[in-house]
């Protein structure tokens, strides 16, 4: 903060609207890329998925809970962990009343690999009440690539093959669990159709901790992975927050 300049008021007003103008052309470029996700085309998901749930075991189907949208978060929480990761938490965390999103039709879920002996604990500590499955034992997670593991399936991670992500670095994501979202939909034919999938910082969109932070001199301040359970604030230590 001991750099920020300190100017009339006039000056500042001649900075923040030449700001403006790069906002409305951020928002209306925005848009145009909204636009052009809501158009991608879709595949049909005619693999048998089944998740563990709650109240006994279910189908993708039956994760809509008979709305026509769905948004799954891939929450990376690998079955041998005794919590979820961090960042993902991070960003469970930014989540608004579901109720919105309800009223669009829409259900919100996570699904993790981990089971639910693991899950409902960590959930309940955190004081999340969003539905959250596991696809332990499924081929789910590989088939969407947040679970990376070359014995299982080829590696692929945010549309990017092995040989691509070691040639750029991004050999962090050659094994392990990845977040992400995917996006489904149901037709007027009752098929469950695969419309979207984002990976990495294809999800700065929903972090509205970040978006509230971004407006601030400040910034964001720490990486992603930097933030703790927010349940631990008080006793985070220089290598907290990060992932398994």
């Amino acid at each position: 903060m001991d750099d920020l300049k300190v100017v009339s008021q006039d000056e500042w007003l001649a900075v923040r609207t030449e700001l403006l103008d790069r906002e409305k052309h951020l928002t209306r470029l925005r848009d145009e890329v909204t636009a052009l996700r809501r158009r991608m085309p879709a595949v049909v998901v005619d693999k048998d998925y089944r998740f563990a749930g709650p109240d006994g075991p279910v189908q993708l189907r039956d994760l809509f809970e008979g709305r026509r949208q769905l948004l799954v978060y891939h929450f990376m929480f690998d079955p041998s962990w005794s919590e979820g990761c961090t960042s993902c938490s991070f960003l469970v965390d930014n989540l608004g009343h579901l109720a919105h999103l309800h009223a669009g039709d829409t259900t919100f879920v996570a699904v993790s690999r981990a089971p639910l002996s693991s899950i409902a604990p960590f959930k309940a500590r955190m004081g999340w009440t969003f539905p959250w499955y596991s696809s332990y034992g499924t081929d789910f997670n590989y088939d969407f690539h947040v679970t990376l593991d070359e014995t299982v399936a080829p590696v692929e991670y945010n549309y990017k093959d092995r040989a691509t992500l070691e040639r750029e670095g991004l050999t962090h994501h050659l094994h392990g669990e990845a977040h992400g979202l995917s996006v489904f939909v149901v037709d007027a034919d009752d098929r469950v159709l695969h419309t979207y999938s984002t990976y990495g910082r294809g999800l700065d969109a929903v972090l509205t901790t970040y978006n509230y932070l971004d407006l601030t001199p400040l910034g964001r301040q720490r990486y992603v992975n930097e933030f703790p359970h927010h349940d631990r604030y008080e006793v985070v230590t220089a290598d907290a927050g990060h992932c398994h």
